[in-house]
């Protein structure tokens, strides 16, 4: 038996050239995969060292770290959680022959696009190893901001329907799928204490925004909805000024409420359990960046409508990217879709974000509240309440999200965005086995 073969192509996304493979396979104990799409040169001893690991952990794939123009690239090991489809393994795949020729045989659906990524979930044993034994010559330049929204792009629609219907048939075999029956909410908390001072709270964390955070302020005090609201600024101990300017805007407007908390290095999450639990904090609790703007003085009412006309925990509406004047950059619209109340607690599990603004039923915060980071937070508390809850959405735009060189995710090195990377995988994880617990238990 030959060690290893090595296939290099631009279709390994294609069910058809997989199956094609593995009916042609040659008696060899490990199949390398290239992905001609890119320009990759291995190292002398690329093929085998991978093979020397792949013998000492009998994974069934095996993947490494590489330099990108010679730049070092490191990858994040992959978890039971790393179900996202555009989860980073490099260009150079190795497989256990028999695990490969296994995996193809029990395919079923032919993709154009989710061909690679149908086997790859369907590995048991995936290793990644911490070396870098390639380079690639990366052709796409663009900074990580630019890159994260390309899921969303409307040109790619065929390929999320795609990678959607892998996604939803793994989740089946793993016993993870969540039919589309739903808790009311209404009901399970009915004996909770609903006398809140106002019906809706517009939330902002900040730190250090001082060239932003007062047209942030004045778009949320700008509201005009048929109920009380006010803003609750959670303001994480700013250093530059940002600190007086709310003062100034809270001694002019009693709507506002400017809020230090005691503590000091609260993350996002932190800063809005603060909020949340605040005696001043509404029914209704909406999300808004210290950065961003809301899209008109009606969307207070939007979101409210959607809660109380569909009983659910949590709204998600749509956003406009701009640039710091607010002139539309691409994509443009995110209004997130591929979201549908059939399936989109189970594909929320493959993308990396759910959309902006987020609302939130304040007693549902109140119950489970936010991890206490400043990347994820959101996204932990959108899988929990899905879990169980129904969520609303608003797919016109009601947001303006604006990009520019202070947005903390514009411009992520390759640790940062590993980090970020890692953490909601991990997230997945936990919420996996959380789902599929409930599974079990329904259906027994």
């Amino acid at each position: 038996m030959s060690d290893y073969q090595i296939v290099s192509s631009a279709e390994i996304c294609k069910t058809s050239f997989l199956k094609e493979l593995a009916a042609g396979l040659g008696n060899v104990k490990y199949l390398f995969l290239i992905d001609e799409r890119k320009a990759v040169y291995p190292d002398q001893r690329c093929f085998e060292r991978l093979c020397e690991v792949a013998d000492s952990t009998c994974a069934d794939m095996v993947y490494c770290d590489y330099r990108e123009n010679g730049a070092p690239h490191p990858l994040i090991d992959c978890q039971i959680g790393s179900v996202r489809n555009d989860f980073d393994f490099g260009c150079i795949y190795l497989f256990n022959s028999e695990s490969f020729v296994s995996a193809v045989n029990e395919m079923v659906e032919e993709y154009a696009f989710a061909g690679l990524y149908d086997l790859r979930l369907r590995m048991g044993f995936i290793f990644h190893l911490r070396e870098m034994l390639y380079n690639v010559g990366e052709k796409d330049l663009r900074k990580s901001g630019e890159k994260q929204f390309d899921y969303v792009n409307p040109a790619q629609r065929e390929v999320q329907i795609e990678m959607e219907k892998a996604c939803t048939e793994h989740l089946k075999r793993i016993g993870a799928y969540l039919e589309p029956h739903f808790r009311s909410f209404s009901e399970d908390f009915w004996h909770y204490e609903n006398r809140f001072p106002v019906k809706v709270s517009v939330i902002i964390p900040v730190y250090n925004r001082k060239s932003t955070i007062a047209d942030a302020v004045k778009s949320a005090l700008s509201q005009n909805p048929p109920f009380d609201f006010n803003v609750l600024v959670v303001d994480n101990h700013s250093t530059d000024g940002t600190s007086e300017i709310l003062e100034k805007l809270s001694e002019e407007n009693d709507r506002l409420f400017h809020l230090v908390p005691a503590y000091t290095g609260l993350g996002i999450g932190g800063c809005w359990n603060y909020a949340i639990d605040h005696p001043v904090c509404g029914e209704y609790a909406v999300q808004l960046d210290s950065d961003d703007l809301y899209d008109g003085p009606d969307v207070l009412t939007k979101i409210v409508e959607v809660f109380e006309r569909e009983d659910c925990a949590m709204v998600i509406g749509s956003y406009t990217m701009t640039d710091f004047n607010l002139k539309p950059i691409p994509p443009g619209l995110i209004d997130h879709k591929e979201w549908t109340i059939e399936n989109g607690r189970n594909n929320a599990l493959r993308i990396n974000g759910l959309g902006a603004p987020r609302a939130f039923r304040t007693n549902a915060l109140r119950r489970w509240h936010l991890p206490d980071v400043s990347y994820g937070e959101d996204y932990a508390i959108g899988l929990r309440l899905s879990r169980d809850y129904r969520i609303g959405r608003i797919y016109e735009s009601i947001y303006f999200c604006r990009r520019w060189e202070g947005n903390s995710d514009a411009a992520l090195s390759i640790e940062k965005l590993n980090r970020n990377n890692a953490y909601k995988d991990n997230l997945r994880t936990i919420e996996l086995g959380a789902r599929m617990l409930k599974v079990a238990k329904e259906s027994q």
